[in-house]
């Protein structure tokens, strides 16, 4: 994944007061967590750190405070109780060629055969891979599996460079045959055929 860019500024003052003043402002409080070092308390753009959320949740952020850049992704979102702002970003600061274990969404692309359907068991994965490439969700195809399929963590194939943390026989997904189901008129006119006839 390309690198992803945001500006911040070393944040001065503390409390829930200055909090929200700053979220008023257009920011975001944030820390920035370091390996063994002392944690970074910032101010970063809330409109640019959203539209990162929302469209890059795993990619590694270069976060410029004033001459120096920061390489780090987003560990932690703090949000309001309807879940709409974003009140506080955790992130954590890596080196290149680091690698990092997240949960990400399972996806299942294609269509299974005819007659037959797909229910996802494992919803999301971990997936350990390089900071500069860990992925937003693993694509699983179930492109004209027949019914009776069963597919375990051991038999998706990712990207090189990744690797699952979950255990290799876990269920990803079952395929099994679809069973049609009677219409309730049609209930209704073979009960009515298997009554006995009323004497004359």
């Amino acid at each position: 994944m390309s690198d992803v860019k945001l500006v911040g500024t070393a944040r001065e003052t503390f409390g829930k007061g200055s909090a929200r003043q700053a979220r008023r402002d257009g920011n975001i409080p944030a820390v920035i967590y370091s390996h063994g070092g002392e944690a970074q308390h910032v101010l970063v753009d809330a409109h640019e750190a959203f539209l990162i959320i929302k469209n890059h949740r795993n990619a590694l952020v270069t976060i410029t405070i004033g001459k120096k850049n920061h390489k780090a992704i987003i560990k932690d979102v703090q949000r309001d109780a309807i879940g709409r702002v974003v009140e506080h970003i955790d992130f954590l600061a890596v080196k290149a060629g680091e690698k990092q274990t997240i949960d990400v969404p399972v996806v299942l692309v294609g269509d299974v055969a005819p007659g037959a359907q797909v229910t996802l068991d494992l919803h999301n994965a971990s997936i350990s891979a390089d900071v500069a490439a860990l992925p937003e969700h693993v694509e699983v195809s179930v492109e004209g599996l027949e019914a009776g399929t069963v597919l375990y963590v051991k038999d998706i194939e990712l990207p090189k460079g990744q690797a699952f943390e979950n255990d290799p026989e876990q269920v990803v997904a079952v395929v099994s045959e679809i069973v049609a189901e009677l219409e309730e008129d049609e209930v209704a006119v073979e009960g009515s055929e298997a009554a006995p006839a009323e004497a004359e």
